[in-house]
């Protein structure tokens, strides 16, 4: 059957609602793509500032894993899409990728503009319509404090969809979804045969994912888990002298535990406290352990290509006249900023005694006090609860309307998982997308 005739609504131009409008408009439909900002794609431009990483080459199951608790609903998007998936696609829009060190995944150019450029070309290209800013005003615009100059004025919508006599709720006599819109010229309408929310978390607000969307949601029915900084940094009570001579220097070939195998990597000194790749890689257990206690200990290994007897014995050998900090600089080029954290986190006990030193070389307790805010956040946890949607992510509350990406009760640490997970949510949506409009005819 073809979808020629049927309309499909995407909100969000970010990774999951492109990818969802592409897969609509490759079956037949019409597709409208509607974003609050001046352009699509502004987050993932944003994540391609420092080299995008577009998914990673890792083994299916180890991935997969990178999911916690919430594999087994994004297992069926990553049947659709993996990280394989993600490269071929890539490279069928002329953008080539390789495999780095750590085994992810990059553009060969090593940005994102040139990859969304050819993805919105070849979008238009398949007839996907954009209507930018356009602020979705949710399904009753009229209990929002809305304060754009004609937003109570009925209209005919970017695209030329007129449609008069509509009121404001989400569907009118013939089954069409109705949405509105607040746009610098006023109020615009827009119907819909299917509607897909790729709204975005809750972090970075000022391009574009803001949250938003979750008091309208929840008032329709719609089961909603608070919204919780993911991949972020943390806060530590730096003292003073710490933080005035180290914030901003990156601490390399380190590992940190939690209460679970310890990961190796590196992560950034902030004025506040850390941030980087390491702590993203244990965000999840850290915040959660913050909630539950008030605070958790992360326990630092200095030297992990170290064995503990070869760091022991380095400590314990006789310095003569060396000063202690001296001595580390040369037996086990501690030096620059480790030697800080070791300073800053040890007891003067452990530097009176050589053995209690080294093991704090190896375990070295750092109290983390609170997650950074979440609009400095890189991604969100909670969204969407997996309940109240159908396994093609349709809402059992609003049947024709659609959630994908971020806006799900889902979370990944960097390193691609984040991305590959977005995009094939939006894949997976569209095919429920499809079935549904299928099952009408």
């Amino acid at each position: 059957m073809s979808l020629s005739a049927k309309r499909v609504a995407v909100i969000g131009g970010g990774p999951a609602g492109l990818m969802a409008a592409e897969r609509l408009s490759e079956a037949g439909a019409q597709v409208d793509v509607f974003d609050a900002m001046p352009s699509v794609g502004r987050k993932f431009l944003m994540a391609g500032r420092g080299g995008l990483n577009l998914t990673h080459s890792e083994p299916a199951e180890p991935f997969l894993a990178r999911f916690g608790d919430r594999a087994r609903f994004v297992q069926p998007w990553l049947q659709i899409m993996d990280g394989a998936g993600l490269r071929d696609w890539a490279h069928a829009l002329g953008i080539q990728t390789f495999v780095g060190s750590s085994g992810r995944v990059f553009p060969q150019e090593m940005k994102a503009a040139p990859l969304l450029r050819a993805w919105l070309a070849r979008l238009r290209g398949q007839g996907v319509r954009f209507h930018m800013r356009h602020r979705w005003l949710g399904w009753r615009g009229d209990k929002l404090d809305v304060d754009m100059p004609g937003v109570d004025s009925p209209g005919v919508d970017s695209s030329g969809v007129d449609s008069p006599g509509v009121d404001s709720s989400n569907e009118d006599s013939t089954g069409l979804h109705v949405l509105r819109f607040a746009t610098p010229e006023g109020e615009a309408r827009h119907a819909a045969d299917a509607v897909v929310l790729a709204l975005g978390g809750g972090s970075w607000a000022k391009l574009g994912s803001d949250g938003a969307w979750v008091p309208d949601l929840q008032t329709q029915g719609v089961p909603v888990a608070p919204l919780r900084p993911a991949n972020c940094g943390f806060d530590v009570d730096w003292s003073d002298h710490f933080r005035s001579r180290y914030a901003g220097q990156p601490v390399k070939s380190v590992s940190m535990a939690c209460g679970g195998p310890a990961r190796q990597g590196e992560f950034v000194i902030s004025g506040t406290g850390i941030e980087g790749s390491l702590v993203y890689a244990l965000s999840a257990s850290l915040r959660d352990r913050i909630e539950t206690d008030g605070s958790v200990v992360a326990m630092l290994d200095l030297a992990p290509d170290w064995p503990h007897q070869k760091v022991m014995a380095a400590v314990t050998h006789p310095r003569g006249a060396r000063s202690m900090s001296s001595h580390l600089q040369s037996r086990l080029g501690l030096t620059g900023v480790k030697a800080g954290l070791l300073r800053e986190c040890a007891s003067a006990e452990d530097f009176k005694d050589p053995e209690r030193l080294g093991r704090r070389i190896k375990a070295l307790p750092l109290t983390l006090r609170r997650a950074r805010p979440i609009d400095e956040a890189i991604s969100t946890a909670g969204g969407v609860a997996f309940e109240g949607l159908t396994a093609g992510l349709m809402l059992k509350a609003m049947p024709g309307v659609f959630c994908v990406g971020e806006m799900l009760d889902w979370e990944a640490p960097t390193g691609g998982y984040l991305l590959t997970a977005c995009m094939a949510s939006g894949a997976s949506g569209a095919a429920g997308v499809i079935d549904f409009l299928k099952a009408q005819a």
